[in-house]
């Protein structure tokens, strides 16, 4: 029959064994969405720089010597390039919040650790004080068994 003890530390150790793995699988998410994240900030950074070279490009001097129609295609691809943009934006936000949720999950999930880990160290603990406390009764149990026998050899050679 196993003590509560063990038995309780045994499961603790499944229990940090099962938030070690599930620590990181979720490790394992935030850094893929941080990555996702890079790469739509890049992507963002791209599309604004595009959009910067392309309006400095075109400056008042090809403005004027621009047929209207040349004008209105410049402002029709400026304008769907901002959408482009907002909705870049719009997709960073979105995974932003992601990151943000998947980090909540692991911070949660190394707290529940660090918990069963406090308490798989109390339990070690009562262990050994519990084993301290047997051993320190089967010694003081096997010195008053000594004395005793000291004490009648004693007896039986006083008596002879």
């Amino acid at each position: 029959m196993q003590e509560p003890l063990v038995t309780a530390v045994s499961g603790l150790l499944v229990a940090i064994d099962l938030a070690t793995r599930q620590r990181d699988d979720a490790a394992m998410v935030v850094a893929q969405v941080v990555r996702r994240f890079e790469h739509a900030r890049q992507q963002l950074e791209q599309l604004q720089s595009y959009a910067a070279d392309t309006a400095g490009r075109w400056s008042v001097a090809s403005q004027a010597s621009a047929t209207p129609q040349i004008v209105g295609h410049y402002y029709q691809f400026m304008e769907r390039l901002e959408q482009t943009i907002d909705m870049q934006q719009a997709a960073m936000a979105g995974v932003q919040r992601q990151r943000e949720a998947a980090q909540q999950v692991l911070l949660e999930i190394e707290i529940r650790m660090a918990g069963l880990t406090r308490l798989l160290d109390k339990r070690r603990s009562e262990m050994a004080r519990t084993h301290a406390m047997r051993e320190q009764r089967q010694s003081d149990e096997l010195a008053a068994l000594m004395h005793r026998r000291m004490a009648t050899a004693r007896e039986n050679r006083g008596n002879s």
